[in-house]
């Protein structure tokens, strides 16, 4: 059973004795099973005990103001690494130069621009929604894999996310800001979700059929499709490197164009894809210094929001031997630690102005839970604007990917995570 949203319910799943209990009556009843001596102290015991042994967290679909991951938790998730990512800091770029999120990030960064009010009312809906609204923060499920990585190998894990629908139901019940995904998803699931919650409509592609394989992105609809669809925002790749990122390059500004014209958001996933950023056995598809120039083309066509994968090392340009690159972008702007690499990132989305949400890349089993909050600390620490998280969430049974992304969303909510 893939259970509906209430806001002033619980969903317990498999409960069904408790599922339509109101959240008071609820708590009472876990206080008196488990013998707590209050309800807070009875919601504290369902929710703040349960990560990192998922298993009794994976029991509940929880209201967006209860907290499964408590910052104890947190550091017991991280192990070793935990002092070195939760008391970073950060002495490159300094957080008084960053435009942080918050609750007023539209009023204080867009209302200036030459955002229209449609684009204006448009985002404030994606910072509006969710678990994360009126945090500034963003916490978007894209599920495009179908296209980009094969339907079979994406959806083989749970394979209930071939019907659109529940790509829908995930989005609400774990609590995302907005989902984001296909043309035809979303048309046939328009009409009775577009008012439930934001749309992001995927524009362009690369699809695996084509053999021998290449890599390039390809429109599949309309932008003023995307806008009869009732999307608050499109989003767009482009391979920067690629022998095909000129055309991408020329073709996604001229969506985003018509996306502003038209009253809607944008989103750039900046990607970086050459074979020659391969060299003597290290990849810097994700260096830096890469994805950093990357982020800056992006916010120049008009992304309101970059999309980037997290930085694992710097040094591409000096590495290849291609393009320009200063050695203060190296021993003054960034360190290796992630945190710092993440803040470059930041600082070419224009200091933050642009939001830079990160990738939370492909599911790796048992240690998905770690590496999605591991990524979400790095983003916001570094100044980042939240997490995208697929593949993450949908390739395992419902319930645990809910319970996941409201793990990655409890991380922004944490007041102990401050910005380095």
């Amino acid at each position: 059973m893939i259970p509906q949203r209430r806001s002033e319910r619980f969903d317990v799943v498999g409960y069904e004795a408790y599922a339509q209990l109101p959240v008071k009556t609820f708590a009472s009843r876990v206080q008196y099973e488990k013998g707590c001596a209050s309800v807070a102290g009875a919601l504290e015991s369902c929710f703040s005990f349960a990560l990192p042994e998922l298993p009794v967290a994976q029991e509940f679909v929880h209201k967006p103001n209860v907290s499964i991951m408590n910052y104890e938790n947190l550091i017991s998730l991280l192990g070793s690494e935990a002092e070195d990512l939760l008391q970073h800091d950060c002495k490159t770029f300094s957080r008084d130069l960053l435009h942080l999120p918050g609750p007023d990030f539209v009023d204080r960064i867009f209302m200036q621009s030459d955002r229209n009010p449609q684009v204006l009312r448009n985002l404030q809906a994606l910072y509006s929604h969710g678990r994360l609204a009126g945090t500034g923060y963003l916490s978007i499920l894209p599920i495009d894999q179908g296209i980009e990585h094969t339907a079979g190998a994406s959806f083989a894990p749970n394979p209930i996310y071939f019907d659109p629908e529940n790509i829908m139901r995930l989005a609400i019940d774990g609590g995302c800001n907005a989902v984001a995904t296909t043309f035809g998803g979303l048309g046939f699931m328009a009409r009775k979700y577009a008012h439930k919650i934001p749309f992001i409509v995927k524009l362009n592609h690369n699809e695996l059929l084509t053999y021998p394989t290449k890599y390039d992105q390809v429109m599949f609809g309309s932008v003023d499709k995307a806008w009869n669809l009732g999307a608050a925002a499109v989003g767009a790749t482009v391979y920067f490197g690629s022998e095909e990122s000129n055309r991408q390059l020329m073709e996604v500004s001229e969506a985003f164009e018509r996306a502003h014209e038209l009253g809607m958001a944008t989103i750039l996933w900046c990607y970086t894809r050459n074979s020659a950023f391969k060299k003597d056995g290290v990849d810097y598809h994700t260096a830096a210094d890469l994805t950093g120039q990357a982020n800056h083309l992006g916010v120049t066509i008009h992304a309101d929001i970059i999309k980037q994968k997290l930085p694992e090392k710097n040094g591409g340009f000096t590495a290849i031997g291609f393009s320009k690159s200063d050695k203060r972008m190296y021993d003054q702007l960034a360190t290796d630690n992630p945190i710092d690499l993440t803040r470059y990132q930041v600082a070419n989305c224009y200091m933050g102005r642009a939001g830079l949400i990160n990738s939370g890349g492909g599911s790796e089993g048992e240690a998905d839970l770690k590496e999605a909050v591991r990524t979400a600390i790095i983003n916001k620490r570094a100044g980042g604007m939240g997490l995208i998280l697929g593949r993450r969430a949908f390739q395992r049974e419902f319930k645990e990917g809910v319970a996941l992304l409201h793990a990655v969303q409890d991380v922004y909510q944490a007041k102990e995570i401050t910005i380095a």
